[in-house]
């Protein structure tokens, strides 16, 4: 097996420092893999489903997904530089001392998702599903949350100066009226300001 080539891993298997660069990854299933320290930089992934899967300290940089599932899965130290998600499905899945520089996702679902205390300045989520996502204490400066639902997400304590959220939903976010969350010139349209104003308890009237 040439050694760019995706690897073969058997449920529960354990994947070590496997070089999968630019690979072109088209479907294939994993389920409760641990990869360590795999190199997928310039990887293209398409309807891969990845189930329950560790990546622990694995990079992701420059690579594509499209309509791939991680569902349930652990990424820690990962780094996922210019990386970009087109309608991928991340349910479930957590993230912990990872690095996003330059990270795109459009389109699919990261409900349930864990980016508590996350640093993702500038990057972009567009017309993504984020339900329940925690995003507590993350840091969000010039990101971009565009079209996003963020129904019941938790932001508690989170920075988001400078973000855009227009055409976000943002009527049962949890944690914009708390003191620890940061909203300084956070770009939202009037709608969305009517929607904040209430969240902080004013009576927002017409005249």
């Amino acid at each position: 097996m040439p050694p760019n080539s995706p690897p073969r891993a058997a449920p529960g298997s354990t994947v070590r420092h496997h070089d999968w660069e630019g690979a072109d990854v088209g479907g294939g299933e994993f389920t409760d893999v641990t990869f360590v320290g795999a190199d997928l930089s310039e990887v293209t992934t398409t309807g891969t489903v990845f189930t329950g899967c560790t990546f622990q300290d694995v990079r992701f940089n420059a690579s594509a997904h499209t309509t791939t599932a991680f569902i349930n899965c652990t990424f820690r130290g990962a780094v996922f530089f210019d990386t970009l998600f087109d309608d991928c499905k991340l349910t479930g899945s957590s993230f912990d001392r990872c690095r996003f520089e330059l990270m795109r996702a459009t389109g699919g679902d990261w409900s349930f998702v864990s980016l508590s205390r996350a640093v993702l300045d500038g990057t972009r989520f567009e017309r993504v599903r984020m339900r329940e996502a925690d995003l507590t204490r993350s840091r969000l400066r010039e990101a971009v949350l565009a079209e996003v639902d963020l129904s019941g997400a938790d932001l508690a304590g989170a920075d988001l100066s400078g973000a855009d959220l227009r055409g976000s939903a943002l009527g049962s976010v949890a944690g914009l009226d708390l003191p620890g969350t940061v909203l300084r010139g956070a770009r939202i349209t009037i709608d969305q300001a009517v929607v904040v104003a209430e969240a902080f308890g004013m009576d927002v009237r017409a005249d």
